[in-house]
């Protein structure tokens, strides 16, 4: 009975956490954090670059960053597939890659209602929810599964493989849930009741286990990585770097950067938190001008090939 009392407690204490002021107060830190580490290190940092002798390895991370937009797209597709719905007669990759500069609007969730409104048009609005809110989730378990090879460094490191217990067709429902509580301006955007009774509605999912859109995810950032690792090595060319190390810092950093929606892109978090776990292993100024190229390459390759879709955009309102 006391364990009972003390747990009604907790969540009572736990739901008048404003978690929105958190997240906007760590996105607010990263950024202050990053933007100190800039201007201590400023003297130190050339933004020339040799583009006769490195415009290849641009253009090859721009290439990996356009290669993991794609991966990212056709994971969409499978989890769709998985909740039980075959889209064949509609581009759903083509759609995701042209609305993906969405996701730097602030809001961090414009993006999603854009697919959530096209998936409604052609299946169902259950479908459409579904994916919509459970496609962050099948990427940062990718991520943690890829950060989780830290367990070489520290035994503490297994445990990011938890999210991907979760990730079956008998616990679904679960993660839905919890993701549906934290994603109540989606509701509100979307004019859909966040009520518990929208979860118990069945979808036919096919397996037990959505191997290959996990599997994609985490292609996805692999893709990102490697172009981020190739930015780094025109900057610094060294044999002490280890790939390993530099995959679970990047990919720890890349989630952080996921679940805090106050950041557009992750923008801020993502560079704050890379330099954090990086800490003295590569000098302050090449890990900086290497975030910053790196950053500008991987929105240049969202741009890019949202630029139809913002033409478009900018042509309806005119």
């Amino acid at each position: 009975m006391r364990f009972k009392v003390r747990n009604q407690s907790y969540l009572k204490f736990l739901k008048k956490i404003n978690f929105g002021v958190l997240k906007s107060i760590f996105f607010i830190s990263s950024l202050l954090y990053f933007c100190i580490y800039f201007f201590y290190n400023i003297d130190q940092i050339s933004f020339d670059i040799n583009l006769k002798k490195n415009a290849i390895n641009i253009f090859l991370s721009f290439l990996f960053c356009v290669l993991s937009i794609y991966l990212n797209a056709y994971a969409w597709k499978y989890i769709i597939k998985w909740f039980g719905k075959e889209l064949k007669s509609y581009n759903l990759i083509s759609f995701y890659v042209l609305t993906n500069i969405l996701k730097y609007v602030p809001g961090g969730m414009w993006h999603f209602v854009e697919r959530f409104n096209f998936i409604k048009k052609i299946s169902n609005s259950h479908i459409a929810l579904y994916s919509s809110l459970i496609e962050p989730y099948f990427m940062l378990s990718g991520s943690f599964l890829l950060a989780s090879l830290g367990v070489i460094f520290s035994p503490l490191y297994i445990f990011l493989i938890l999210p991907l217990v979760f990730l079956n067709r008998k616990l679904i429902y679960l993660i839905l849930r919890r993701l549906g509580s934290l994603k109540g301006k989606i509701f509100e955007v979307l004019r859909l009741a966040n009520s518990k009774d929208q979860f118990e509605k069945r979808i036919e999912i096919v397996s037990f286990f959505p191997t290959k859109a996990l599997l994609l995810e985490i292609g996805f950032v692999l893709s990102k990585f490697i172009g981020f690792y190739i930015c780094l090595n025109t900057f610094y060319s060294s044999n002490n770097l280890n790939i390993i190390f530099l995959l679970v810092i990047f990919s720890l950093s890349w989630s952080l950067g996921l679940v805090v929606p106050a950041a557009p892109g992750g923008v801020g978090v993502f560079e704050a938190c890379l330099l954090f776990f990086v800490g003295q292993n590569i000098p302050q100024n090449i890990i900086l001008i290497s975030l910053i190229y790196f950053r500008i390459i991987s929105t240049s390759a969202d741009l890019f090939l949202s630029l139809p879709f913002l033409i478009r955009k900018l042509y309806k309102r005119i």
